[in-house]
């Protein structure tokens, strides 16, 4: 009898153990997820970490969400000529924040952003003023640009589809017809600037008036110029 009762008290204390054990487990199971939940989240809220915003970041790396046509890196351009080795966006961060902004607005509208060139360094500057010397079409390197900056874009946009909107002019065309100014075209075509120049305002940029394509990071010319390059693969 005595015998008995000891091996039911061994299978009890055995059974206790158990019980502790699989609750540990699972307990650490759900801290494990927990804490990777938790990862996930502080990531998405904070995706771009602890760098500075004047830091170079490519946009590719913070959204999928924009269409990419950058015309620099093809002779599809008013140069005629590659001066890019490959088609890469990289800005400032705090110009790619501001971008994110207008874009997460187009898109609730049923658009999304079209880009045509970023972040350009001054040694494509250079090339490019040597292939077109007339500051009229290009900014002269020794003063620098924006873009030499990091805190302009060149954009448009399309539709669900992908389908461009009528800006009433390509981009680089140079002539009274790519104004802010000029009205004289369909209000289709004027609805469809408006609207572009609009949300842009709204998320921390600034038009330039000879061109409905590009904009300008508020204070961005307060930035130096750069000569950053990005790798191509």
């Amino acid at each position: 009898m005595v015998s008995v009762i000891k091996k039911c008290s061994l299978l009890v204390f055995l059974l206790l153990v158990s019980c502790k054990s699989n609750l540990a487990l699972q307990n650490q199971k759900k801290s494990d997820v927990n804490s990777e939940v938790s990862v996930r989240l502080n990531s998405a809220k904070n995706p771009f970490g602890n760098l500075n915003d004047t830091t170079f970041v490519n946009l590719k790396a913070y959204s999928s969400d924009f269409v990419y046509d950058m015309k620099y890196a093809t002779e599809d351009n008013f140069l005629k000529a590659k001066v890019y080795d490959c088609a890469e966006c990289y800005l400032r961060l705090k110009t790619v924040k501001a971008i994110l902004k207008a874009n997460t607005k187009f898109m609730k509208k049923g658009y999304r952003i079209k880009i045509y060139d970023c972040y350009r360094p001054l040694d494509i500057q250079k090339k490019m003023w040597a292939i077109v010397s007339n500051p009229t079409y290009v900014a002269n390197p020794s003063k620098g640009s924006i873009h030499n900056r990091g805190g302009a874009v060149d954009i448009s946009l399309v539709d669900t589809n992908g389908v461009e909107l009528d800006m009433g002019t390509p981009f680089d065309f140079f002539g009274i017809e790519a104004s802010h100014n000029n009205n004289n075209f369909s209000k289709t075509i004027l609805d469809n600037r408006q609207l572009l120049k609009k949300i842009m305002l709204q998320s921390d940029f600034q038009s330039f008036d000879s061109e409905w394509w590009h904009y300008n990071m508020k204070n961005a010319k307060l930035d130096p110029v750069s000569n950053i390059k990005w790798k191509c693969d």
